[in-house]
């Protein structure tokens, strides 16, 4: 008998040490970042900053990954830079390690602290690339062949153009539990940002058949921030497009399941758009790059709009595919009904979504239809859009009474005075809010702010991997081989990244980029297509690794960074909490009146979100006690309940806590 290839034996255990250590390098990296639960953008703590005993393990891992790791690329370097210039040039090579760079880390006030970030930052994500690669490279080609031919075989055949695959359905299936499990887990079942509370309370009382709520007597002990309060009813500002669906989940008994749901309903029209505009294999690399990308999964956790907004977005866009692919006026009508359907939720998204795709309608298509043809089409579209659109002005109308004036226009208007909230530029835009609107006004510098800021959120959220997200759209980008179909991708994201522009500000560092959301499928659809061009140029071999590494990635994300992302950053973000819930359910507070101790914010506003519609029911009434006059106030307007008083976590430093109750006599039934 031959004795054993030394070679097949060592290769498998050379792949999983390079394996383990970039996995041990990202989580390492992680530790060295400074994020929390706090509103505020994450940084990378450099070496001379870490100081405390507790980042020693994660110093010596960089360390030792760097030494190896430079070791090993020692013989190939010089190939692998000739490999680059080749493929890019020379200047392409240097713009595209300048992108990794300055896309990974936000700005600091401090220049020298932020050019040491930015310094140590991209030596780790070259750190990490380096590490995959000789991963990569040492895995034996019969592994990476039975791999290969495991994903292809779970889809079927690339021939077949129509329907999805299995891949498609199980991507679907991953996001809606991993989302579900990650609603219960890490977000608590319970909203953690003003904006998902005004939602959680709108979807409340649209699910009664109320437009608004009646005001509560003491609308002081129910005041929260993105309410309006007026002489006799209160309400959220927020358009009702993403309230009313999910409303449907407050009639089921589980709105924190409609965005997972979504979620899994938005890889799935993905697949079938993505494989209409390119082809199967693109398509599943698009939608299992969406199955593990932190910012997709962590969104439709959330109470957030922006994942039914991309779930309409995606209808909407196949819509005016197919219109583009048949002579048939009803994908225009439905393509229309679509954009307006956004613009009731997202307005401003609603209008870049309409240009776009107003403009690619014109565009020649496939079926050889004449220019006043697809004028005939643009006119119908724009007509089903107008009419669709049109259906919030009554709305409008009936809350600020005035059709065209929007009542977060309003509400903006109202707390932080006339015109802070518009779209332009000029030294009143803006509300002043410290670390998150840094500069007074708004003007080019805060559009470069904001773009460093979202471009590192995106690099961070998108893929969730230690190389930095954005790597392979800008080797595609930069290579320059872009087909049709990708300037269609390049255009939403120049129109998103443009018209938000004009707005004072970024989206703060809640889910990422949120007000770039609407290029996360560009995006995905870009690397998936950057990956192809990738695997490509390395033949047939390298092709199969090159997949091989994205694979990697991915499980290195799925290990790491998820995982200390639920548990970091929204596990209890900003401070929410359903303490309230869990205390309920222990002292049955029943038919009461439960006055909480502390700060509107967050230990009044986590208690708020079960207070019920109607305040004449037999459901506990979560008041916030901010005077003893309001106390007494709240005590005379309920006098058939019990009272109860509860301190917040901001009195408790931990959670909730019964300071003393039931007081006052239990009504008779």
């Amino acid at each position: 008998m031959a004795p054993p290839d030394n070679r097949t034996v060592t290769q498998p255990r050379l792949a999983g040490f390079w394996f383990l250590l970039a996995l041990l390098g990202q989580a390492a990296t992680l530790r060295l970042t400074s994020a929390g639960s706090s509103i505020g953008y994450q940084h990378l703590l450099t070496p001379w900053q870490a100081t405390e005993p507790h980042y020693r393990w994660a110093l010596a891992v960089v360390l030792f990954q760097s030494f190896v790791v430079a070791l090993a690329w020692r013989p190939r370097a010089a190939s692998a830079w000739h490999w680059l210039q080749a493929e890019l040039g020379a200047w392409r090579t240097l713009v595209l390690g300048g992108l990794m760079v300055l896309t990974g880390t936000a700005l600091s006030r401090e220049i020298p602290v932020y050019a040491g970030e930015l310094l140590f930052a991209g030596f780790l994500q070259i750190l990490a690339l380096a590490t995959v690669t000789l991963a990569v490279l040492a895995l034996p080609r019969t592994v990476v062949d039975r791999g290969w031919k495991w994903v292809a075989a779970l889809g079927g055949t690339d021939d077949d153009h129509h329907g999805l695959d299995r891949v498609a359905m199980y991507c679907a299936l991953w996001v809606a539990c991993l989302a579900a499990l990650l609603a219960v887990v890490s977000y608590q079942r319970h909203p953690h940002i003003p904006d998902e509370l005004s939602y959680l309370l709108q979807a409340k009382y649209f699910a009664t058949g109320q437009m608004t709520m009646a005001l509560p007597p003491v609308p002081e002990a129910f005041r929260l921030d993105l309410m309006t309060y007026e002489a006799e009813r209160w309400y959220s500002p927020f358009p009702p497009g993403w309230p009313a669906m999910l409303a449907l989940g407050v009639l089921a008994g589980v709105p924190w399941l409609v965005n997972p749901l979504l979620g899994g309903v938005g890889v799935l029209l993905t697949f079938v758009l993505v494989r209409d505009l390119y082809d199967r294999g693109v398509a599943r690399t698009v939608v299992i790059m969406m199955a593990a990308s932190p910012w997709y999964v962590f969104m439709a956790m959330s109470y957030m709009a922006h994942t039914f907004t991309t779930v309409v977005v995606l209808g909407t866009t196949l819509a005016v595919l197919w219109l583009r692919r048949s002579r048939g006026i009803a994908w225009a009508l439905l393509g229309g009904f679509g954009i307006g359907v956004v613009s009731i939720n997202r307005p401003l998204e609603g209008l870049v979504l309409a240009g776009v795709l107003g403009l690619w309608v014109l565009v020649p298509d496939d079926v050889g239809v004449s220019f006043r043809q697809r004028v005939g089409r643009l006119v119908t579209l724009a007509g089903a859009t107008a009419a669709t659109a049109a259906l919030v002005f009554p709305y409008n109308a009936h809350l600020t009474g005035r059709p065209l004036y929007f009542p977060v226009m309003a509400y903006a208007d109202r707390v932080y005075g006339e015109g802070t909230n518009a779209l332009g530029f000029g030294p009143d835009r803006g509300f002043g809010w410290p670390g998150l609107d840094p500069l007074p006004g708004h003007g080019l510098i805060d559009v470069l702010i904001n773009a460093n800021l979202n471009l590192f959120a995106v690099n961070v959220e998108l893929h969730g991997w230690a190389t930095g997200s954005l790597l392979l759209i800008a080797f595609f980008l930069l290579r320059g081989r872009v087909a049709a179909s990708d300037w269609l991708m390049v255009a939403i994201i120049m129109a998103t990244v443009a018209a938000h522009s004009l707005y004072w500000f970024s989206g703060g560092p809640d889910f990422g980029a949120r007000y770039w959301y609407l290029i996360l499928l560009p995006c995905l659809v870009l690397s998936a297509r950057g990956l192809a061009a990738l695997a490509q140029a390395h033949g047939d071999d390298g092709a199969i690794r090159v997949y091989a590494g994205t694979a990697i990635l991915i499980v290195m994300t799925m290990v790491t960074f998820v995982p200390w992302r639920a548990s970091d950053k929204y596990f209890q973000y900003r401070g929410m909490q359903p303490g309230v819930r869990t205390m309920e359910a222990a002292h049955d507070f029943g038919r009461s009146v439960v006055f909480i101790r502390g700060r509107q914010f967050p230990d009044y506003a986590s208690a708020a979100a079960y207070n019920p519609v109607d305040l004449s029911g037999d459901e506990p009434i979560f008041v916030w006690a901010t005077s003893e006059e309001v106390v007494a106030e709240v005590i005379d307007a309920f006098p058939d309940r019990t009272r109860w008083f509860v301190d917040g976590p901001s009195i408790t430093g931990d959670g909730y806590r019964v300071s003393s109750g039931p007081h006052g006599s239990v009504p008779s039934p």
